[in-house]
């Protein structure tokens, strides 16, 4: 696994440069033993994350998929595959729906689009499994993501044209696995936290100031281990996944914030990986809009 992981790190850069879909990564990851527990999946999707945040995107909506699967009963063969819910904005197409048995319409941050295989795809509050492998049904454009973090994850815009449908499955707000989900993502989150506190502290050079910026970052980092260490144990992941992503977006802002200061303009200026980490986590929490839900939970406390 060490070999895979190098490699990614190793392409990182040049992937954030030119943006493609990582074929060499994936085939190396999907052909790993798959993890015996789901603390050894979220430590394994956290490594890919450190290695490239953009393919740890990737792998984990791959891994994501290959359960929703697995719970229908549904062989993921050799698949390279991604989970797609996000609808456009008005102008940007129609949501995705689906008539006489076919899917239409626009999803938009499709990681993976161009180089996955196939798709679970959220039409109309219904999540249906398609082939992408049909350029004249399956249209993804390339122009529409211009973010500049998470350069690589190929999160493109993808038109359907009356795609067949080859299951419909479990809705995707199923628990556990919902939470599961989500806290497989905060793992890469954790993952690009880890990649940008390693280059932070490469840079830093020993001085009171930066000793403490450098001390608030481990604390960070230790912050989001504990919550892995407690979620991994825990006997119900739906209390757990809100707080745990919480926990990891203020730990990994609060990194990034000293690591800026500490470190100052140039690993921004110049391409680090410290640049590259900071613009991958604050597009990835973006994605993933924690403040409805946070809202959700003081509710149910103040009752």
């Amino acid at each position: 696994m060490s070999d895979v992981l190098e490699a990614i790190a190793a392409n990182a850069a040049h992937l954030d440069a030119q943006p493609a879909f990582p074929t060499a990564a994936m085939e190396g990851l999907t052909q790993l033993e798959a993890p015996a527990s789901r603390a050894d999946e979220w430590a394994l999707v956290r490594q890919v994350a450190k290695a490239d945040g953009s393919v740890g995107r990737i792998f984990e909506g791959h891994l994501n998929a290959q359960e929703r699967l697995r719970l229908d009963g549904i062989d993921p063969e050799n698949h390279w595959l991604g989970v797609w819910g996000a609808d456009p904005a008005p102008g940007e197409g129609e949501p995705a729906d689906i008539r006489d048995d076919r899917l239409h319409g626009t999803k938009v941050f499709c990681s993976g689009a161009g180089g996955l295989t196939r798709a679970l795809v959220i039409a109309t509050g219904t999540l249906v499994y398609v082939d992408l492998s049909d350029p004249d049904r399956v249209e993804v454009d390339r122009s529409w993501y211009r973010g500049q973090g998470m350069r690589a994850s190929e999160s493109h815009r993808v038109h359907f044209h009356g795609v067949p449908i080859l299951a419909t499955l479990t809705p995707l707000t199923t628990e556990p696995y919902l939470s599961g989900d989500a806290i497989r993502t905060a793992a890469a989150w954790a993952g690009i936290v880890d990649s940008g506190v390693e280059s932070a502290l490469q840079q830093l050079r020993a001085d009171d100031l930066k000793a403490h910026a450098a001390g608030r970052m481990v604390v960070a980092q230790q912050t989001i281990d504990r919550w892995f260490e407690y979620a991994a144990t825990a006997p119900d992941l739906t209390q757990v996944s809100i707080p745990l992503r919480q926990a990891v977006a203020d730990a990994g802002a609060t990194a990034f914030r000293h690591a800026a200061r500490a470190a100052g303009s140039r690993p921004f200026a110049t391409g680090t990986a410290l640049d590259r980490a900071r613009r991958d986590f604050e597009l990835f929490v973006l994605q993933h809009r924690l403040d409805p839900l946070v809202a959700r939970l003081g509710r149910e406390r103040i009752g």
